[in-house]
């Protein structure tokens, strides 16, 4: 069933539009290459995808800081694959990342079409507990930038989702209120419960086959957002 009386609709960035797993991936193969790191990139992103998530929870719920954040998760990961890495390569790597993230630009499958689709009816969003340094080159490296009328972070907000201050600063930056709004991302903790709780309707990008509420809107593809728009 449509929404209606929808005028703006808010994305996540990561997981949701930009292909966070696919350009990770790659740009650890990167940077391992550029510093003669001789590890397995896969055998390293076994480990580093759980840890990754782990830290980033904590950084939501404000119990690290950033530069804690791009430290612990490469060096724990080190650890988890008995790779003796001293401080000044787990750094180095560390800058690296962020440097040659945005150098690669894979996007979700039907990107492109659901937002040429989406732009001639709403104002498009984009409501990101990313850096502030990197989301906006990976918006314009892989030509998306151009959709959105306002880019919320949570490092110019203050807080990050699902902190319904984020949520209020992506409106007022966006002109709207709550109930003329959607929120479209993949966590349901951030993106989903964080939106409900201030008022926004929901659809859920499911692309891990989470078990959620049956009551929340849910999709695969992208271009399944014509059900609701």
């Amino acid at each position: 069933m449509k929404l209606k009386g929808i005028t703006d609709v808010f994305f996540d960035l990561d997981h949701t539009l930009w292909d966070f797993d696919k350009n990770s991936a790659l740009t650890f193969e990167k940077i391992f290459k550029i510093n003669n790191v001789d590890v397995s990139a896969d055998d390293f992103l076994t480990h580093y995808v759980p840890i990754n998530l782990k830290y980033w929870r904590l950084y939501r719920e404000d119990k690290i800081e950033k530069s804690a954040l791009r430290y612990g998760r490469l060096n724990e990961t080190f650890k988890a694959i008995e790779f003796e890495a001293n401080d000044d390569l787990v750094y180095k790597l560390s800058d690296d990342y962020i440097t040659h993230l945005s150098t690669f630009n894979h996007l979700f499958e039907n990107t492109f079409e659901i937002l040429d689709y989406l732009n001639l009816n709403y104002n498009l969003h984009i409501i990101t507990n990313g850096f502030d340094e990197v989301q906006y080159k990976k918006m314009s490296h892989s030509k998306i930038d151009h959709y959105f009328k306002t880019i919320t972070n949570s490092e110019i907000a203050g807080v990050k989702k699902p902190n319904p201050l984020i949520f209020d600063f992506a409106l007022d930056l966006a002109n709207t209120n709550a109930s003329k709004s959607v929120m479209i991302g993949d966590s349901y903790e951030a993106d989903i419960l964080g939106a409900i709780n201030i008022g926004m309707d929901v659809v859920f990008f499911d692309v891990n086959n989470e078990t959620v509420d049956n009551s929340i809107r849910q999709i695969d593809n992208l271009i399944q957002l014509k059900k609701y728009l």
